[in-house]
C-alpha cells in the first residue's frame, strides 16, 4: 500500500513568480526509507511540509496528495497529528515543555489518551530510545543530540505510520548525528515505519536508504536506489554529485568497471583491490602568510551563574592571522560559549582574553543578524555606519551578493529563504564588514556541497588577505579539507590540536569517511582527493581563492564622503519642530497651573476634598508637563530624521466594506450598547462579569461568520491572542502611571492591520483581561466598549482611506480617540453608574475633571504610535502574507 501518492504537485509562495515546486509526481510505498536530497533552496523542505497539513505553508497549490489512499485535506486533525510524525531541523522549535517526561506525554495528552495508556507508551518509548537516565531531567540541561532524540521519541509515542525528518542532524556533532540516523534506521526496520529524510550528510544516510530522490530547481531530477541515483547524477554532470558519499566519488574518479560502492565498508573492500601508491599523498600546503598572533585565551574559566558548574575550564587557545582554525567537539562541550567569550558577549571570571583587532562573529542562528525587510536592505544596513558614497555601498552589496550566490534573492525577506540561503545571506553581511578576525559558529550548516566549495575559496581568500578565521564546526569533511589547524574541544577545554592530516588520521570517530575507508592501505588519507591521487589520477587544480586584498586596502583607508549621501536636514523643519515643541511645553505648563483652579471649581471649595485630591493634582501637573515635552521632542526628532517613504500599500486606500463588516457595525453599534444598558438597568449593575462576557461573545460573532464555511487553523487566532497579550502586558508594565498606557496604540494597530472586527475584539478582550490584574467593576463593560469601538473605527477609517499607516496619521487618530471617544465615554460612565438623576452639569463637570487625564492618555497613545506603529505593522503585514491570515 502506498503511504503517499503525489500527482502533478505545483506550489508557489505568496508574492513570488517562480514556483517552489514544479510538477512533482512521486509515490512512496509503506515501509520505505526515502532520502530526499538536493542543493539549498531546491524545494526539499517545502515538499516535506506539504505532506503534513499543520505544517503546510501558505501559497498557491495545484495537484493532489493522497495519504494511505485518502486525500490529505480530508484527514481529520487527530489523524494527521497521530499518523504523520514530523521532526524539524531545530529541536528548540519543537519541544514545548520543561521536563523530558512531560514532553513524551504532551502529544498523548493533547489527543486525549487515558492516563494508563499514556504511562504505557511513555515507558515504552523511554526504554526504546534509552533515555531512562535523563527521564526526569529539565529539558534545558540536555545536549543538542539529546533534545533531537527527545523530539523523535515524543513523536514516536503517537505511533505514527510515517516519520518525516527535515535535516534532523544539521546541528548535531558526528557521533550524535550517527546515533540519531541509526535510531531512525532501527525505527524503519523494526517498526515498519515509513521514513522520509532530507539530509546534506549522505555518508550515513545512503546506507540506510532504500531509495534516493534528488531535487533541483523545484523538480525531481533522479529517483532510484542510492547507487543508481548517484550514477545518474554523475552521468548528468550535476554539481550535486559532490555531495555523494566518499566511496562513490572515489569510484567515479577511478573509472573502475566494478560495482559502485556506497558504504565505507564496501569502499574499503573495493580499495584493497586497487593498485595504490601510499607515498604519493602530497603534504598540505601551509599558509603563505607569516603567522602572527591574532587572538589568545589564557587559562580562561567561565560559568553562567554563581552556583552553576563551570562550562569553560582553563581554556587556552591561539589563532593566527592568515590561518583557518577549526574547533570540533560534541554538543554541549562549550564551543559556542568559547566563541561568545572571544566576541566579548560573555565575561570569564578567571583568565585573560586578548585580541589584536576588532572581532566579528557569525552566530549559529543566522536569523539573529537580519533586521530589514529584504536581503538587499539588510546588506545595505550593515554598511550604514561606513563613511562611503551610496553608489560604493550598492556596488559592494551587488558584488557580495554575486559572490554568495544571492543575486536572485535580494528582494526576498531574509526569513523566507531556506536554511542554507539564510546562512549565505548572513555570511555576506559579515563579509561586507571586511573582518580581520572572524568567528564562525557552524558556518556550513544547511549549505549544499556546491556552495561549500565557494565558501572554502572565500575563507582561503580571507586568510590569504591576512585575516584570522576561527570556526566551530561539526562538518568533519570540510574541516579536514580546508582548515589549517584543527582542535578537539572536550569538557570545556582543548583536548588536542594539530594539523588536519595528523589530527584526523589518528581518530576513530572524529575523522572522515575517506580516512575510515582507506585506513588499512592509506592511513594518512583524510579526504577523497588523497585516495584519488594515490590511484595515479590527476585532479584538476583547485579554484583560486577570492582576492580580498583590494578590499582590505580600501577598508584601511577612510573613504571620501559623498556629500549627496549624507543626511540632509531641512532648517525650516528644525525651526517648525522646535516651535511646536515649545508650544506644547507651554500648553502643558499652563494646563498644569490651571489644574489647581479646576480642582477648586469641581470640589466647590470643600477643604476636605481639596486635601484629598492634592496627590492627583500633583500627578496631573507633572504628567501634563512631561507628556507635552516628550511628545514635542519626539515629533521634533521624527521630523528631523531621514524617514523612509512608505510602501505603496502603506497608504490608506479606499475599499468597499464587506457584508461581514457592515453586519459587525450593526452588532457593535447596536447590540453592545444595548448590552451595557441592560446590564445597568436590568441587573442592578452587579452582573458586570456576566455583561462583560456577553460583550466578548458578541465581538467574536463576526469571526464565527468568517470561519463558518471553512476550517480555521490555530495560527489564525494565535496572532490575535498575542496582540491581546501585548496590550495586557503593556498596561501592566506602566501600572504606576495612570492613563500613560500603550493599550490604545495596540488596539489601533490591530484594527489597521486586521480590520475593524479584529480591532474591536482586541480592544474589548484586552480591557477585560487587564482588569483581572487591576480591578473589575461596573466600569469594565464601558471600558471594553470604549477600547473596542476605537479599534473598530481604526479598521473602518483605514479601509475607507481616511487614515494611513504613517505614524503621524495614526497619532492624530490616536489623539482624537483619546479625547473624543475613550475619554468622554469613560467620564460620562462614572456619572451614569453613580447618579440616579443625571443632568448636563454633572456630565460637564465629569468631562472637565477628566480632561487633564485624557490629555495624558492622548499624549501616551501618540508617543507609542510614533515609536511602534511602523515596525509592528510591517511585521503584521509579513505574517498576514506568509500565513494567509484572514483580514
Amino acid at each position: 500500500m502506498e503511504a503517499y501518492q503525489i500527482e502533478c504537485l505545483n506550489f508557489t509562495y505568496p508574492n513570488r513568480e517562480k514556483a517552489a515546486l514544479a510538477n512533482i509526481s512521486l509515490s512512496i510505498e509503506r515501509g520505505e526509507f526515502v532520502t530526499l536530497c538536493g542543493p539549498s533552496g531546491c524545494g526539499k523542505t517545502t515538499l516535506l511540509r506539504q505532506l503534513k497539513p499543520s505544517a503546510a505553508p501558505h501559497g498557491i497549490k495545484e495537484g493532489s496528495i493522497r495519504f494511505e489512499g485518502k486525500a490529505l485535506e480530508d484527514l481529520s486533525a487527530r489523524e494527521a497529528a497521530s499518523k504523520i510524525g514530523f521532526v524539524f531541523q531545530s529541536p528548540e522549535n519543537q519541544i514545548v515543555t520543561d521536563k523530558v517526561w512531560h514532553e513524551l506525554a504532551f502529544g498523548l495528552e493533547s489527543l486525549g489518551f487515558s492516563t494508563q495508556e499514556i504511562r504505557l507508551r511513555v515507558a515504552e518509548m523511554a526504554s526504546f530510545f534509552g533515555i531512562q537516565a535523563w527521564f526526569h531531567t529539565d529539558v534545558r540541561e540536555l545536549s543538542g543530540g539529546q533534545k533531537q532524540l527527545l523530539a523523535l521519541a515524543s513523536i514516536m509515542a503517537l505511533q505514527p505510520s510515517v516519520l518525516i525528518l527535515d535535516e534532523p542532524t544539521s546541528q548535531l556533532d558526528p557521533i550524535a548525528a550517527g546515533e540519531f540516523l541509526a535510531t531512525s534506521g532501527k525505527i524503519n526496520r523494526e517498526l515498519g515505519v515509513t521514513v522520509i529524510l532530507t539530509e546534506h550528510r549522505l555518508e550515513e544516510a545512503f546506507p540506510l536508504s532504500t531509495r534516493a530522490v534528488v531535487m533541483d530547481g523545484g523538480s525531481i531530477i533522479a529517483d532510484a536506489s542510492p547507487r543508481e541515483a548517484g550514477l545518474a547524477l554523475k552521468g548528468q554532470r550535476r554539481g550535486m554529485f559532490l555531495a555523494m558519499p566518499a566511496p562513490m566519488r572515489v569510484w567515479a574518479a577511478s573509472g573502475s568497471g566494478e560495482d559502485c560502492p556506497v558504504t565505507v565498508r564496501d569502499g574499503a573492500a573495493w580499495l584493497q583491490r586497487q593498485p595504490i601508491e601510499p607515498k604519493s599523498i602530497p603534504p598540505k600546503t601551509p599558509p603563505a602568510t607569516e603567522s602572527k598572533l591574532a587572538l589568545q585565551l589564557d587559562e580562561v574559566w567561565f560559568r553562567y551563574g554563581k552556583d552553576m558548574p563551570d562550562v569553560i575550564k582553563g581554556l587556552s587557545l591561539k589563532a593566527n592571522y592568515g590561518e583557518i582554525t577549526a574547533i570540533l567537539g560534541g554538543n554541549g562541550t562549550g564551543k559556542t560559549t568559547a566563541l561568545s567569550i572571544i566576541a566579548g558577549l560573555s565575561q570569564p571570571y578567571r583568565g585573560k582574553v586578548s585580541a589584536n583587532n576588532q572581532v566579528f562573529a557569525l552566530a549559529q542562528n543566522p536569523q539573529s543578524l537580519f533586521v530589514e525587510k529584504t536581503v538587499r536592505e539588510d546588506l545595505l544596513e550593515i554598511l550604514s555606519e561606513r563613511n562611503m558614497a551610496k553608489d560604493e555601498k550598492l556596488r559592494r552589496v551587488i558584488a557580495m551578493a554575486k559572490l554568495c550566490k544571492l543575486e536572485g534573492f535580494l528582494d526576498f525577506h531574509p526569513y523566507d529563504l531556506s536554511c542554507g540561503e539564510q546562512q549565505r545571506a548572513a555570511l555576506a553581511k559579515v563579509l561586507l564588514l571586511q573582518p580581520e578576525i572572524l568567528l564562525l559558529d557552524e558556518p556550513t550548516k544547511g549549505l549544499d556541497a556546491q556552495f561549500k566549495q565557494v565558501f572554502a575559496t572565500i575563507l582561503k581568500g580571507l586568510a590569504k588577505a591576512g585575516a584570522a578565521v576561527l570556526m566551530v564546526s561539526h562538518d568533519v569533511e570540510f574541516c579536514a579539507e580546508h582548515a589549517d589547524r584543527c582542535a578537539l574541544f572536550f569538557d570545556g577545554a582543548i583536548a588536542a590540536e594539530n594539523a588536519p592530516r595528523a589530527f584526523f588520521s589518528g581518530n576513530s570517530f572524529y575523522t572522515t569517511s575517506a580516512n575510515r575507508m582507506a585506513r588499512a592501505v592509506l592511513p594518512e588519507a583524510i579526504i577523497a582527493s588523497d585516495i584519488i591521487e594515490s590511484l595515479g589520477i590527476r585532479l584538476p587544480d583547485e579554484p583560486e581563492s577570492i582576492d580580498f586584498g583590494t578590499q582590505y586596502e580600501i577598508a584601511s583607508e577612510k573613504s571620501r564622503e559623498d556629500p549627496s549621501s549624507s543626511k540632509r536636514v531641512n532648517p525650516a523643519r528644525i525651526a517648525a519642530a522646535s516651535a511646536f515643541t515649545m508650544l506644547l511645553l507651554a500648553a502643558g505648563i499652563i494646563a498644569a497651573r490651571n489644574a489647581e483652579g479646576l480642582k477648586s471649581f469641581l470640589s466647590g471649595g470643600n477643604e476636605a476634598q481639596l486635601a484629598a485630591s492634592e496627590g492627583g493634582t500633583l500627578y496631573v501637573r507633572i504628567m501634563l508637563a512631561l507628556a507635552a515635552g516628550v511628545v514635542g521632542l519626539t515629533l521634533s526628532l521624527y521630523s528631523m530624521s531621514d524617514q523612509k517613504k512608505p510602501a505603496p500599500r502603506a497608504a490608506g486606500r479606499r475599499q468597499r466594506l464587506s457584508k461581514r463588516t457592515i453586519a459587525s457595525s450593526a452588532m457593535i453599534l447596536l447590540a453592545v450598547p444595548f448590552t451595557i444598558y441592560a446590564g445597568i438597568y436590568f441587573f442592578g449593575d452587579r452582573k458586570y462579569y456576566f455583561t462583560s462576557l456577553i460583550i466578548i461573545m458578541e465581538t467574536m460573532l463576526p469571526f464565527a461568520l468568517v470561519f463558518e464555511s471553512r476550517k480555521p487553523q490555530a495560527r489564525e487566532l494565535v496572532i490575535i491572542s498575542v496582540l491581546c497579550a501585548i496590550s495586557v502586558a503593556g498596561r501592566a508594565a506602566f501600572f504606576m502611571l495612570p492613563q500613560f498606557k500603550p493599550v490604545m496604540a495596540m488596539v489601533i494597530i490591530s484594527g489597521v492591520a486586521f480590520g475593524g472586527e479584529t480591532g474591536f475584539l482586541v480592544g474589548a478582550t484586552s480591557s477585560f483581561l487587564s482588569n483581572m490584574l487591576f480591578r473589575q467593576g461596573p466600569w469594565t463593560p464601558w471600558q471594553m466598549f470604549a477600547f473596542g469601538i476605537i479599534g473598530f473605527l481604526a479598521g473602518i477609517f483605514f479601509r475607507k482611506g481616511l487614515i494611513s499607516r504613517a505614524p503621524i496619521s495614526l497619532s492624530v487618530f490616536g489623539i482624537f480617540s483619546a479625547l473624543a471617544v475613550y475619554g468622554p465615554i469613560m467620564d460620562c460612565s462614572s456619572i451614569l453608574l453613580n447618579q440616579s438623576n443625571v443632568n448636563g452639569a454633572m456630565l460637564l463637570a465629569a468631562l472637565l475633571q477628566g480632561a487633564p487625564f485624557n490629555l495624558v492618555h492622548a499624549a501616551a497613545t501618540m508617543l507609542f504610535l510614533i515609536i511602534a506603529a511602523r515596525p509592528m505593522l510591517e511585521k503584521l503585514d509579513r505574517i498576514k502574507t506568509k500565513y494567509g491570515l484572514v483580514e
